[in-house]
């Protein structure tokens, strides 16, 4: 009976009281497209200037009086703002559509479908197209060097690298639109050859995703999204980049769309001649015959093109990609005593051919197929040339270590059919990920080698109750060339009121790479050999996070506290096996975790992002020795920008602090010593303006604004980067002139 009172009798009361008033009840259902509640959504009245925000329901109830005609204003953060006219006293079910532009909405790294982050069963880092413009960043290095729990290197031959959670570069996967970049040295993938030209945004996941991508995903996965469709006939892209250190870039982009069809020519080229810390800024660079020609930072030419054709099916999309990239890096020697008349240069080229098929359908909008297939072509060449700084004549060296020509290409096919019904219960993902790479060189072994890898993988998302998922999932890998291990993974979602849990245990490997398998390095000073017998490096790793968003009535705030443990087994480790011979065996473990706290304030035109961390990586040496058993280190970053109420002007702050990195270490003689890194802060400020409705958009700035060069260090540092106490982190201080500008045609 009373249960009758509660759900009939008591709202008609309220009915009948209100209408004695002349006042009624007008009710809201918010949802997105798949009619799901969005809670939070924020309702300004704009009669009376009153906002409302809906339930866990995304419900919500409006009273007012019965004659006025209501005006309201719909918006959720990553949907399309809508303004409505209603009738009071009626039920609405009002639908808010993604907003695509903003390019936050959505994410499909991971995903059974596309989905939105805050629906994501993985913690999701999303870089978008706003703050990449907002940083001016020509690359992918540009980018992460203000992410957290990422810290990067930089070796001025081979290329700037990173490590994640801890963790070295190359047990991170890095893939555009799922396809995974090739041609990694010394096991990095060169973050400054990845240009942002047409990306619209970079999805980030911490922790192993080898159940979805296999090897190389141990400590996480980067994947550059690039732009696809266009809502324009004709659209034309022209972007300058002036960096008074000697940076000259520029490239276009033009795009045609003819009913379904989208046709996109990329073309630029990136000019850098060098720099040394001599070098004064606005200076004309010279090449004379003199010290002077010597550059820490090397002279570097890049070109790039691409083409990429997309089709629009029902339901669904097929886009081809051709993307070409060649690089030049010249290593100019120091003038020879006595007489100072000649001397070494080398040259490094890198080339880059890819292709790539990409095939995405939907059935009945919760089903999705979805077929990647790519060749990738990497060639990397080294010459070493005697200069006679006199007459400019130049002849190839003939030592054995002088000249080398390496050589990677890979077939990738990638398939994988899911549903995503969000009334179901089980939803799941099956696929299949073949990969074929082939390896050309005087260093590897027979001058050929290939690996096969032929996996099946599956996943299922179970909804015991409306605010739960459950994720397991497993791979099944063959390989050609060592046994590859099985690798299980579960994640967790549980949303309690306005707090999002995620907890996750996945096994992660990495593959042994042809060079450790089968390397063949023997001059007067190397001799290094690859084993056959590796194993493949695993891990076990375990994430907990928790997010709690606040939607107040003029401003947003977020806020996430993050944890994460991994422990890696059958490390590759290069050792001395005899007195004069090296080579690849599997020996220790390593250890890291961490604990990081990011925030996010939304308030009017502000944005303030802040964050802090700690990781602590393990000290191998710790159980022979009474030393400690983690070395920790600190991170924080605070981020600010500031747009005008017309979008004319944006203002920003980057900052980063990155903190002392300590290790302990033997030498030749079992000694033990403490190496270092020491501590740095980066941080750049950008004006960009707009003009012209945002046809011509301006950016000017300083990057690098404390004017951090060399850091102290006695770790081992390439040769090419530093001395042997210093390691090398930036140019200094610098200013730039960025120019872009748009021009399109409907």
């Amino acid at each position: 009976m009373l249960k009758l009172i509660s759900k009939i009798l008591l709202p008609a009361l309220v009915v009948f009281a209100l209408n004695i008033k002349g006042q009624t009840t007008t009710k809201l259902h918010i949802q997105d497209e798949q009619a799901n509640g969005l809670p939070g959504a924020h309702v300004l009245l704009k009669n009376i200037n009153q906002y409302y925000l809906s339930d866990e329901n995304g419900e919500l109830i409006l009273i007012t009086n019965v004659n006025d005609t209501l005006q309201i204003e719909v918006s959720f953060i990553g949907f399309k703002t809508k303004y409505i006219k209603l009738i009071p006293g009626k039920t609405y079910t009002i639908k808010l559509d993604e907003d695509l532009l903003s390019l936050n909405t959505f994410v499909v790294t991971g995903q059974y479908a596309k989905n939105n982050p805050e629906k994501a069963v993985q913690r999701i880092t999303i870089i978008d197209k706003e703050k990449i413009e907002k940083m001016a960043a020509i690359n992918l290095k540009d980018v992460l060097t203000n992410e957290m729990n990422i810290r990067l290197t930089q070796d001025n031959i081979l290329g700037s690298g990173l490590s994640l959670q801890g963790i070295s570069g190359e047990n991170v996967k890095i893939l555009i639109d799922g396809v995974p970049v090739i041609g990694r040295l010394n096991g990095n993938i060169d973050l400054s050859q990845i240009n942002l030209n047409d990306i619209e945004r970079i999805e980030i996941i911490e922790g192993p995703m080898s159940v979805n991508y296999g090897s190389n995903a141990l400590a996480g996965v980067i994947n550059l999204i690039t732009k696809k469709n266009v809502n324009k006939s004709f659209e034309l892209t022209a972007n300058s980049y002036y960096e008074n250190v000697g940076n000259y870039n520029f490239d276009g982009l033009i795009t045609f769309k003819k009913k379904k069809n989208n046709f996109t020519f990329l073309g630029g080229r990136n000019y850098f001649d060098g720099w040394v810390e001599t070098d004064l800024l606005f200076k004309e660079k010279s090449n004379i015959a003199d010290s002077s020609r010597f550059k820490t930072w090397k002279p570097k030419e890049q070109i790039f093109g691409k083409f990429k054709y997309f089709y629009q099916l029902n339901n669904g999309s097929f886009h081809y990609t051709f993307n070409y990239f060649d690089e030049k890096i010249t290593n100019k020697g120091i003038p020879r005593p006595p007489y100072y008349e000649s001397a070494f240069d080398e040259y490094y080229y890198t080339t880059r051919i890819d292709n790539s098929i990409n095939l995405n359908k939907d059935f009945d909008t919760d089903k999705h197929f979805k077929i990647i297939l790519s060749y990738n072509n990497y060639l990397r060449i080294k010459n070493r040339f005697y200069k006679d700084l006199t007459t400019l004549e130049e002849v190839q060296t003939e030592n054995s270590g002088d000249q080398d020509t390496t050589k990677f290409n890979q077939w990738v096919l990638r398939s994988n059919y899911s549903t995503s019904k969000d009334s179901a219960k089980i939803n799941f993902q099956v696929g299949v990920d073949f990969n074929i790479e082939n390896a050309y060189g005087k260093r590897i072994e027979n001058n050929l080698q290939q690996i096969g890898d032929y996996a099946t993988y599956v996943s299922f998302e179970y909804k015991p109750f409306k605010n739960t998922i459950i994720r397991p999932g497993v791979r099944y890998s063959y390989n050609t060339k060592y046994n590859a291990p099985v690798t299980p993974s579960i994640n967790i979602k549980q949303s309690l009121k306005k707090f999002n849990f995620r907890a996750s245990y996945a096994k992660g490997f990495r593959s042994p790479s042809i060079k450790q398998l089968y390397l063949l390095f023997v001059d007067i000073n190397h001799n290094i050999l690859g084993n056959e017998n590796l194993k493949a490096e695993q891990s076990n790793n375990f994430n907990f996070s928790v997010n709690r968003n606040f939607l107040l009535t003029k401003a947003v705030i977020k806020n996430e506290i993050s944890l994460f443990y991994n422990h890696i087994y059958n490390l590759v480790t290069l050792a001395q096996i005899n007195s004069s011979q090296f080579s690849y065996i599997n020996l220790g473990e390593f250890q890291s975790k961490g604990i990081q706290y990011n925030g996010n304030l939304l308030f009017n035109n502000f944005n303030f992002n802040y964050g802090v961390s700690i990781i602590g990586r393990e000290n191998y040496l710790a159980d022979s020795l009474n030393i400690e058993k983690f070395n920790y280190y600190p991170e924080y970053k605070i981020n600010l920008s500031y747009t005008t109420t017309n979008k004319q002007w944006v203002f920003s702050l980057f900052y980063k602090y990155n903190g002392k990195i300590n290790a302990y270490y033997l030498d030749e003689n079992n000694n033990i010593y403490q190496s270092y890194i020491s501590d740095y802060s980066l941080a750049d400020a950008i004006i960009l303006k707009n003009l012209f409705k945002k046809h011509l958009q301006i950016s000017v700035g300083s990057k690098n604004i404390f004017n951090v060069k060399n850091i102290a260090s006695n770790t081992q540092n390439s040769a090419h980067s530093g001395n042997s106490n210093s390691t090398i982190v930036g140019m200094g201080r610098t200013y730039f002139l960025k120019v872009k500008f748009t021009f399109s045609h409907d």
